[in-house]
């Protein structure tokens, strides 16, 4: 075994022996550990024959050293050097699983996002607020995750509620206290508690278009989407019987937001109308919705809009999720979607699949992939069973040569060359002249 690093010969110390310029983590971090701390889940187009070999004990013992000093200087003086260890540690999070260092950290990492949230400005709170629903995300459901939200959970409804702070700290305060909530929340009263805080939020929306002062009108649009998707989110595990009071509250009053000038506020509502529609044919087959006729003929106009003053990537983006919002609502019909991660497939097949994929996506980043692969917890949200163990002779197996790579890869762009000088020569049928 080779001789651990010796510590501190290329970090400046400062007083009391906190590191003070320890290195950002970085993707290249990011690759060798995954590969080392799980070869078994990684896809095997990823694998390279003549690849050096990584020592994984020093590898491990190196990336622990460098997030223990990450941690440290969540309590440093400087915000811009908090905030800094807050992205590094996020890095860290979402792109690989961390359980048993952050089983043995985790009250002091509560305690760090804790404070970052009270004290820190608005870019520190959005960064404390993104950590603590990786935290989340790592520890899964258990008694640790609802201690960790017993701490965060007051602390992120204040942040929400409070009018004096900054509109991007109440979004991602809101964003995080759903996908907290959702991961740990047993208790049916928290549950509840949570949804109100959100829904208090969102429903000022309904009022926008009454708002005579236009105060309101897009500088806290942001926020209000957060909260209804973060809200969204929880319907999706609420007994039948608060889904329905949920629905008889909000579908009347959902579609006034169609006409909303942003785009994210547009799209939110259209995609929670067809979830909404969605737990409503669960719960009653011959369920009757009295302004269909209205309520269609928006999402048509919303599907094939074509107004100048709006942007063409807007327009598209819109039509296209507008086409899968009617059809779910006209015709009961969802668009199946396929997922790959390694050697495996997911299929959404459904509204509520498609909003929780999408949340946990949103926070994971590039690393949702390797979570479906390796989380226990979001494997057994998406009903994946036990990660799947691949062995060495099976990786070998599925592993293609770098000769047939060549190989594969000439062929298609011979293929494409020859494909498009085709399309472009416009003189192939011009004949010669003398």
């Amino acid at each position: 075994m080779p001789k651990p690093k010796k510590r501190g010969s290329n970090h400046q110390r400062g007083a009391g022996g906190q590191p003070r310029n320890v290195q950002p983590f970085s993707d290249e971090d990011a690759s060798i550990e995954t590969m080392s701390h799980c070869s078994g889940f990684s896809d095997p187009a990823s694998f390279t024959e003549d690849g050096p070999e990584v020592d994984e004990e020093a590898t491990q013992e190196d990336l622990e050293y460098k997030l223990k000093g990450f941690i440290d200087l969540t309590l440093d003086k400087s915000a811009k050097t908090r905030q800094a260890a807050l992205e590094s540690l996020k890095s860290a999070f979402s792109s690989k699983i961390l359980y048993e260092f952050i089983m043995e950290r985790r009250m002091t990492l509560t305690d760090s996002i804790e404070r970052c949230i009270k004290k820190g400005k608005s870019d520190e709170q959005c960064a404390a607020a993104g950590l603590a629903c990786l935290l989340c995300v790592q520890m899964g459901s258990g008694i640790e995750s609802e201690e960790i939200f017993k701490t965060l959970g007051p602390v992120l409804k204040k942040i929400v509620c409070d009018g004096t702070a900054s509109i991007q700290a109440r979004q991602a305060c809101a964003t995080c206290l759903g996908i907290c909530c959702f991961i740990v929340t047993d208790d049916i009263t928290e549950l509840y508690s949570t949804m109100e805080c959100l829904e208090n939020i969102f429903m000022k929306a309904y009022q926008r278009d009454r708002d005579t002062n236009g105060v309101s009108s897009t500088h806290n649009t942001v926020l209000h989407v957060s909260a209804l998707l973060a809200w969204t989110l929880l319907l999706t595990i609420c007994p039948m019987n608060e889904v329905k009071k949920k629905i008889e509250m909000h579908l009347h009053k959902l579609p006034s937001l169609l006409s909303c000038d942003d785009l994210n506020m547009r799209i939110a509502a259209g995609e929670t109308l067809a979830l909404l529609f969605e737990l409503a044919r669960e719960t009653d087959a011959d369920f009757f919705y009295e302004d269909m006729d209205l309520l269609t003929e928006k999402l048509r106009a919303l599907a094939t809009d074509g107004n100048k003053h709006r942007a063409k990537v807007d327009k598209r983006k819109q039509r296209s999720v507008f086409r899968d919002v009617l059809r779910a609502v006209e015709e009961r019909d969802f668009p199946t979607e396929m997922v790959k991660f390694g050697p495996e497939r997911m299929y959404i097949d459904c509204w509520v699949k498609k909003q929780t994929y999408e949340t946990f996506k949103e926070v994971l980043g590039s690393g949702m992939q390797y979570h479906l692969q390796s989380n226990d917890f979001l494997r057994n949200v998406f009903e994946l069973g036990p990660p799947v163990m691949l062995d060495a002779a099976t990786l070998k197996t599925m592993k293609i040569s770098r000769f047939e790579r060549h190989l594969y890869n000439s062929a298609a762009f011979k293929a494409r060359t020859k494909a498009r000088s085709k399309c472009r020569d416009k003189r192939a049928d011009v004949g010669e002249f003398f």
